[in-house]
């Protein structure tokens, strides 16, 4: 499973590999943030799909580290991912988890297992996924549903798009 392994040298973005879509694969724009530690270390990298159009951001796919204060959500509160969408939407809505469902995935030949949060805002949809090297990947989407077939294009994004130029 090459797409889960880490990398020897350190980068001068993230020290693991950011599992996303293709941004030449996207008929829009791309933005990413990292997420800095005081020491240095990358705490997280969150990826904004934005459609053409004015329409605004459509998708958020964010990596998280073991260890990374964004991933510590109390029960019933959204992930970091969605808290992102809603500010790119700039909207102040309070939407909280009323549910979550596993479901078993095949990305390629791997078998993920992904938690489907069912939030209060009905037209946001998030899923989440831990990979084996203890990244946690969340997808937020506003007003379109997360199929099966999204996971298939997934994939290791190169390092230099997390270069600093």
């Amino acid at each position: 499973m090459s797409f889960l392994r880490r990398r020897s040298a350190t980068p001068a973005g993230p020290d693991f590999d950011v599992l996303a879509m293709d941004p030449g694969d996207w008929p829009g724009n791309l933005g990413a943030g990292l997420l800095p530690a005081a020491d240095g270390s990358c705490q997280g990298v969150f990826l904004r799909y934005d459609l053409f159009g004015g329409r605004g951001p459509a998708m958020i796919i964010g990596n998280l580290p073991e260890g990374s204060p964004a991933r510590d959500v109390a029960e019933g509160e959204i992930p970091f991912e969605v808290g992102q969408l809603l500010l790119a939407l700039e909207n102040d809505e309070d939407v909280t988890v009323v549910g979550t469902e596993d479901t078993p995935v095949l990305q390629g030949d791997n078998l993920l297992i992904v938690r489907r949060l069912k939030l209060s805002e009905s037209r946001i949809s998030c899923v989440q996924f831990d990979r084996s090297d203890g990244i946690l990947v969340t997808i937020a989407a506003w007003d379109r549903p997360i199929t099966d077939d999204l996971y298939a294009l997934l994939k290791p994004l190169p390092a230099e798009l997390f270069q600093q130029g």
